[in-house]
């Protein structure tokens, strides 16, 4: 617990057994967190049984997508009693010492983000080159721009997939999460601030997988489908609601 609230973390997975169990038992042996929800995402592989064996909670979601596991996770946990939910990457390129930051961000708003922009925190092999930096930098300025009044929003990495947040947060920007792929990120941020939510962005740490490869960002054309997709989002959630 912290402060007295019950915390989960939720991971979405899919073919991650190289990684799922050692992040799974880093996060658990964290002292805040009471539960680690694992989503499988219709994984072809042995993620769902380690991640069992690790001591993780796993439910499963056939929808694919990270939205849909994502949004799988955050209602398993909410219904199960969490206050505060944090969401991590299956790959351990996040660490578990990043996560009293965002929880003691919380006491000041509604959601805490990650970013992973700051240099002197991305480790050596991360996978965070010139390009994908500079194009979440360049999509948090977007978002930045569509809500600067009245929220004068500071963010620098809309793409970070580690963050936390209220349960009761969660209620409310829920029913305006549609996005199946990984622009339900920044749909999470633009829904909080359509909804009036103090959002807070903080460095955290960025390291190399631990195993596997990425779903979204190996390759160019992931990364400009993934960053097309993210613009489209920001764009319809500001004119079109």
């Amino acid at each position: 617990m912290f402060h007295s609230h019950t915390v989960h973390i939720v991971i979405p997975a899919y073919n991650e057994e190289a990684t799922i169990a050692e992040v799974v038992i880093e996060f658990l042996a964290d002292p805040d967190v009471d539960r680690v929800v694992v989503v499988d995402n219709n994984s072809k592989d042995r993620t769902a049984a380690l991640a069992k064996q690790a001591g993780a909670d796993v439910i499963q979601e056939s929808a694919a997508g990270y939205g849909c596991a994502i949004r799988a996770g955050l209602n398993h946990s909410a219904a199960s009693g969490a206050d505060i939910m944090a969401i991590v990457e299956a790959d351990g390129s996040f660490r578990a010492s990043d996560l009293p930051k965002l929880l003691h961000y919380l006491s000041d708003c509604r959601m805490v983000l990650g970013t992973r922009t700051t240099r002197q925190m991305v480790q050596q092999g991360a996978n965070m080159d010139k390009l994908l930096r500079w194009g979440n930098v360049a999509m948090a300025k977007l978002l930045e721009l569509c809500w600067y009044l009245p929220h004068e929003p500071r963010l620098t990495d809309v793409g970070c997939t580690y963050r936390a947040l209220w349960t009761d947060a969660w209620a409310v920007i829920r029913p305006g999460t549609t996005e199946k792929g990984p622009s339900f990120s920044p749909e999470m941020i633009c829904e909080a601030y359509r909804k009036g939510l103090r959002v807070i962005e903080i460095p955290v740490a960025y390291g190399a997988r631990l195993g596997g490869e990425s779903k979204h960002s190996d390759s160019f054309l992931k990364v400009a489908g993934t960053a097309t997709g993210m613009f489209k989002t920001i764009m319809r959630k500001r004119f079109r609601g």
